[in-house]
């Protein structure tokens, strides 16, 4: 998937909120018609009976013959969508999707923080000489290419964001084998213990700091959040005010996107294997570090490295939280009980070794995931790691909150 950044005129924009709006409304209809057909006891309605009844008659009546001013694959997309939300959503039901509990498809608001439309290719839009994507019913809208698209995209999804800007996003096809070819082969392997001082630890002794993104730009949010309070409800000022703090917002989110994408990007390429502890954010969440937790941003970080190695032929190996890897001595495997989180450094009783809390817990997660450990902090050459293509790899270990 590719994202590049679109910069429409004031005519586009206008055609691009008729699309954002047309779709919304068309999600919409068909969530209320499948909730009546519930409430009466009927069958839900097919997705062709709904295509029918929603878009081709509904534009020959006086109430929605708006929607011809925008393209017919752009609703027929958002009927796919409505679609896809009530088949993920019983089968999290049923219990055979992973992740969190999905509830009911919710109704779509003009005031979502993301507006999208897709566009497949028989809805023939295409990339002119000039570089600009040419969508239907839209135009030529210029973008600002941070790379060469690769091969054919099958779709773009037009999206806009909470402050205003424009994005388009190309779902694209790799060859496996490509994409392996784009990292060379490795024979390391390391193990990485979160934190918040420091942002990741490495088995090796490497410590990468924690910019504190959201706790570098605290004074500057404060100030525009403070503006926006004091704006009359309802008024230019007051979505100007509002624009000013999402895109303050959006700076934080996009800085620390890009730290993570470069870091993860960084360790994929120099290791074969990766060991990486499997936290319990949302609870960490809900305690007095809950900032600083969510300023880390762990779980995209984690998520990312998860869907790199997959795809460039790496092995990731999660292991469970409770492993009390600050606990053990990575020399000799004692297990000295919890310590308090101001104990930075301890002294192994049983071995004499004095370790580091942080580099004593990232040595002890290689090793738990099954790599290959230092032997009293000397290098020791890891054998070769068959790489994983199909799954990234994952340990069935309990799950819950970890004490640090």
């Amino acid at each position: 998937m590719t994202l590049v950044r679109l910069y429409p005129d004031a005519s586009q924009r206008t055609a691009l909120a008729k699309a954002f709006g047309c779709a919304r409304v068309v999600f919409n209809d068909a969530v209320r018609a499948r909730e009546s057909a519930r409430t009466a006891g009927l069958p839900f309605p097919k997705a062709g009976e709904l295509s029918t009844r929603l878009i081709t008659q509904a534009k020959q009546t006086a109430s929605r013959a708006w929607l011809g001013e925008v393209s017919a694959v752009v609703l027929q997309q958002s009927l796919r969508d409505a679609e896809r939300a009530y088949k993920n959503f019983f089968a999290s039901l049923k219990g055979t999707r992973k992740g969190t509990r999905l509830g009911a498809p919710r109704l779509k608001s003009r005031k979502d923080r993301r507006q999208p439309i897709r566009f497949t290719a028989n809805a023939r839009w295409h990339i002119d000489k000039a570089g600009r994507l040419n969508l239907p019913k839209v135009g030529a809208v210029k973008v600002k290419w941070s790379r060469s698209l690769p091969p054919t995209p099958s779709s773009v999804t037009v999206i806009k964001d909470s402050a205003g800007r424009y994005f388009a996003s190309f779902v694209i096809t790799t060859a496996p084998a490509a994409d392996a070819a784009r990292m060379p082969d490795s024979d390391q392997q390391t193990g990485i213990d979160l934190g918040l001082t420091h942002f990741a630890i490495l088995s090796d002794g490497t410590k990468i700091d924690s910019p504190r993104f959201l706790r570098r730009a605290e004074k500057k949010l404060k100030k525009a959040q403070r503006e926006l309070s004091r704006k009359q409800k309802g008024s230019k000022n007051r979505n100007k005010a509002r624009l000013k703090v999402a895109r303050a917002h959006a700076h934080v989110a996009d800085a620390r996107r890009e730290f993570h994408h470069q870091l993860s990007t960084k360790l994929i390429r120099e290791n074969q294997a990766i060991g990486v502890e499997d936290l319990a954010v949302k609870a960490l969440a809900r305690t007095p570090l809950a900032k600083s937790v969510h300023d880390a941003g762990w779980s995209q970080f984690v998520a990312m490295l998860e869907y790199k190695a997959q795809r460039y032929g790496r092995t990731l190996v999660k292991i469970g939280r409770f492993v009390p890897t600050s606990q053990t001595c990575s020399v000799c495997d004692t297990v000295d009980g919890p310590k308090p989180l101001h104990i930075r450094e301890w002294t192994c009783p049983a071995c004499g070794t004095v370790l580091d809390r942080d580099i004593n817990s990232a040595r002890n997660v290689k090793k738990a995931a099954g790599l290959a450990v230092p032997a009293c902090g000397a290098p020791v050459r890891p054998e070769p790691v068959l790489a994983q293509r199909d799954e990234a790899g994952s340990h069935g270990f309990p799950s819950g909150p970890r004490a640090a």
